[in-house]
């Protein structure tokens, strides 16, 4: 079933979110710095954080002149901040081999550090406006229930999905850009995993809805939870080194997590081998960057 392509721009144009990166002006570095900050984080939490990036590293050769620690500091408590060592990496590439500049071609941006499928394609669209199918969970997720009736979609398969979406693209280029965007806000505002509010819902028609809304018949999809996990003590430990100006004495960082000290230990060591905590030569303990100090 193709989804009504004039009446979800139309809803889009009245009910998109203000988002800072959507704003005009916006280059590609700063698109860019948004997508990767949004991978598995909320909208609010990335919004505040990401306005000081821009601030701070308007330009790539901005936060490449930053040390690592710098950037971790900033990153402060979005989660997996290996996102963020592999985005100061991505502004040395940018400055050195680019121009300082953004590239605006897909398989150009593949070849930059920490930039995946999804992220390429994602500036290539949302900061040049190319026609290229955007594809995350919302979108796979709006595609399952509209396209194909599913209550949830099947397991990721990029060859399909990109498929999927690259058939529902409008011809021109300008209404295909604007597509992909209010197809990911229809999936994040409105056709949401838990609740689904079709009520709302912009399309005319959606193939879920026809056959009945039908549940999932596939296994329960698995709530990732964060309490008492290695990402739970890893963040402890990176809270303790972003707070101190000066590396850390060991039995500092014991304190952080004494329910499991082998499992504190195992933190801290994928932080060492991460290369996100670095060891100084009489056996402190500091932030990428900061161990020669």
């Amino acid at each position: 079933m193709p989804v009504d392509t004039a009446t979800l721009l139309r809803w889009y144009a009245a009910e998109a979110r203000d988002l800072p990166w959507r704003h005009e002006g916006v280059t590609g570095w700063q698109i860019l710095m948004s997508e990767v900050m949004l991978q598995q984080t909320p909208v609010v939490r990335v919004a505040p954080i990401w306005e000081e990036w821009v601030r701070r590293w308007p330009v790539p050769s901005a936060m490449a002149a930053s040390n690592q620690a710098e950037v971790l500091r900033a990153w402060g408590k979005l989660g997996y901040p290996r996102r963020a060592l592999r985005l100061h990496e991505c502004a040395g590439v940018l400055a050195a081999e680019h121009d300082d500049r953004v590239p605006d071609d897909v398989d150009v941006l593949l070849s930059l550090p920490g930039v995946g499928e999804y992220t390429a394609r994602a500036v290539a669209c949302f900061a040049y406006g190319q026609r290229v199918p955007v594809v995350d969970t919302n979108v796979r997720r709006v595609v399952a229930r509209a396209v194909h009736g599913n209550a949830e979609p099947g397991n990721p398969s990029t060859r399909r999905d990109l498929a999927d979406v690259e058939e529902l693209l409008p011809r021109t280029r300008a209404r295909a850009a604007t597509f992909s965007a209010a197809l990911m806000e229809l999936g994040a505002t409105v056709c949401t995993a838990r609740n689904p509010d079709c009520g709302r819902c912009p399309l005319p028609e959606c193939a879920w809805v026809q056959a009945g809304r039908p549940a999932h018949d596939g296994p329960p999809r698995r709530v990732q939870k964060f309490a008492g996990t290695d990402r739970q003590v890893r963040g402890k430990l990176m809270a303790v080194l972003r707070d101190s100006d000066t590396p850390v004495e060991r039995p500092v960082l014991d304190q952080v997590w004494l329910i499991d000290t082998g499992q504190r230990d195992r933190a801290l060591h994928s932080l060492l081998v991460d290369g996100l905590v670095e060891q100084t030569d009489d056996g402190r303990f500091a932030l990428a960057g900061e161990g020669a100090r």
